[in-house]
């Protein structure tokens, strides 16, 4: 993984995971908002790394690099943490292993739970051929096989596909869509999605409330996958800020 700093390391934490297929610069409109705020960490996965070529591992080595650069570098805490899709399997994961405190996380649309084995080799097989013409098509094929996509999303998906290919996206899926969250620790945790991905997003959150009764679910309408994100990254710094807010609080109580 590659681990990518900005603001003063004095200010609260905020680590940012991006999901499959996409690299840390998905999330460079909410930095841009936030740097003077927050000491932000934005991961890179493996596989899907910008002028490196690598390959995906899976998803509990992602998340014991995670927790070792949080170890080694914030130690062991973070106000904020915030996963989009497969990002938030890996926070899960994080939060799930218990080896590092995070006081507000933010699972936006993560999947927790693994599908049927009969549906979960097509599936990865067909995600990377999807991947494969958002990477090589344009024009009139491009509108007629991506016209639910966003332009955004299709950009990521051309940067980061030569340095991984089809193998990352292939065995990312894999790994993501066999294994279930088991047990999660956190004392704030969110879970986001679109009422365009419902179908898919409702029963990880309800996997996720039944783990811990606690867990806020919030729901936008009109949006897909990713889409809250993308399209309003004001609105998510604007959450993300009342999280800063209370860290404020918390080390202004330390310090007295």
């Amino acid at each position: 993984m590659t681990f990518n700093t900005y603001g003063d390391k004095a200010s609260p934490s905020l680590l940012l995971i991006p999901g499959l297929r996409v690299s840390y610069e998905l999330f460079l409109p909410l930095i841009d908002i936030l740097k003077d705020r927050f000491h932000i960490v934005a991961a890179g996965i493996d596989g899907f790394l910008l002028g490196k070529e690598s390959a995906f591992t899976a998803v509990d080595d992602q998340a014991g690099q995670i927790i070792e650069y949080v170890q080694e570098n914030l130690g062991g805490h973070l106000d904020c943490a915030y996963g989009l899709s497969l990002g938030g399997k890996i926070l899960s994961r994080v939060l799930e292993r218990r080896e590092i405190v995070v006081d507000h996380a933010i699972l936006d649309a993560a999947p927790l739970l693994p599908l049927p084995k009969w549906l979960a080799d097509p599936l990865r097989y067909y995600q990377s051929l999807n991947v494969w013409t958002c990477y090589h098509w344009t024009g009139f094929w491009k509108w007629v096989f991506h016209s639910h996509y966003f332009d955004v999303l299709l950009d990521e998906c051309r940067k980061v596909w030569s340095y991984g290919k089809g193998k990352a996206v292939r065995d990312g899926y894999k790994d993501v869509y066999t294994h279930k969250l088991e047990s999660i620790q956190g004392s704030d945790i969110y879970y986001w999605y679109g009422t365009k991905e419902a179908f898919v997003a409702k029963p990880q959150a309800r996997h996720l409330c039944a783990l811990n009764p606690d867990t806020h679910v919030e729901v936008f309408p009109g949006m897909n996958h990713g889409q809250f994100l993308i399209d309003h990254p004001e609105e998510v710094a604007k959450r993300l800020e009342k999280f800063f807010a209370a860290c404020r609080y918390v080390l202004r109580s330390r310090q007295t």
